[in-house]
């Protein structure tokens, strides 16, 4: 951990399999987490944070979070000191520029020297300037709810539907749909909707084509995906891709 004295920072280079699940724990430092390969899903402040390449996440000190790996993650991740100035008080989804994956990499492998202050003051302003919207699900309190958005984050294609839903888990079907929107701020459609479009975008980034993606994660057809997925992140599956792997 860096020293928490002054402002400072270290990184390390891990590897999990896929399917490794970090269970809820905290760092005495900020954390800034990124995967150069797979993809992360990242539980902390109520929601579910999906990391895709291209993207990182700020964590402050002390704040509880768990992650989930989606494929082999290379995860590159840097502990910044509680020191450190002007940091942010809450979770944050960062873009990754060319010059932030390369400061996080040499973290990393060791500060060459003496580099850590310059390489802090550069992470520092990466931050400053590169906050995305985030690519976040609501955690909801209810724990049928939090069934609900779990099996729609794991089985996206699965199309049972609202009457179904309500059954299983209690509720008459009008209940259902004010509790998901009491829990989540989504009508269920747009809930599974985003679950599905959130699944794609690590589909797509582990190099996948878009055609079979969008049927992999329920969609009838391409254009579907293609429409939804403009809806939830502003752009094309294609655009979204090329962005995210212009940082490699």
């Amino acid at each position: 951990m860096p020293d928490p004295g002054r402002p400072d920072v270290v990184g390390f280079a891990l590897t999990y399999g896929s399917g490794t699940a970090i269970e809820r724990h905290t760092h005495p430092a900020h954390q800034l987490i990124h995967a150069i390969s797979g993809a992360m899903r990242v539980v902390a402040s109520g929601g579910i944070w999906f990391l895709p390449l291209g993207r990182a996440l700020w964590i402050p000190a002390e704040l509880d979070h768990e992650i989930r790996c989606d494929g082999e993650v290379g995860m590159r991740t840097a502990y910044l000191s509680r020191a450190c100035p002007e940091v942010f008080a809450d979770v944050r989804m960062i873009a990754v520029s060319p010059l932030l994956r390369e400061v996080l990499v040499r973290l990393a492998e060791g500060d060459g020297g003496g580099l850590r202050p310059a390489l802090l003051e550069i992470l520092l302003q990466e931050i400053a300037g590169a906050g995305l919207p985030p690519l976040r699900l609501p955690y909801p309190a209810d724990p049928r709810i939090a069934e609900l958005v779990a099996h729609l984050n794991a089985a996206p294609a699965d199309r049972t539907p609202l009457a179904q839903w309500a059954r299983r888990l209690g509720f008459s079907e009008r209940s259902l749909i004010r509790a998901v929107r009491a829990q989540t701020g989504m009508t269920f459609r747009d809930l599974r909707r985003y679950s599905r479009v959130m699944a794609a975008i690590e589909r797509l980034c582990e190099g996948r084509p878009v055609t079979m993606v969008a049927y992999d994660v329920g969609f009838e057809t391409p254009s579907a995906f293609a429409h939804a997925f403009r809806t939830v992140t502003g752009k094309t599956p294609r655009q979204f891709v090329a962005e995210a792997r212009e940082s490699f």
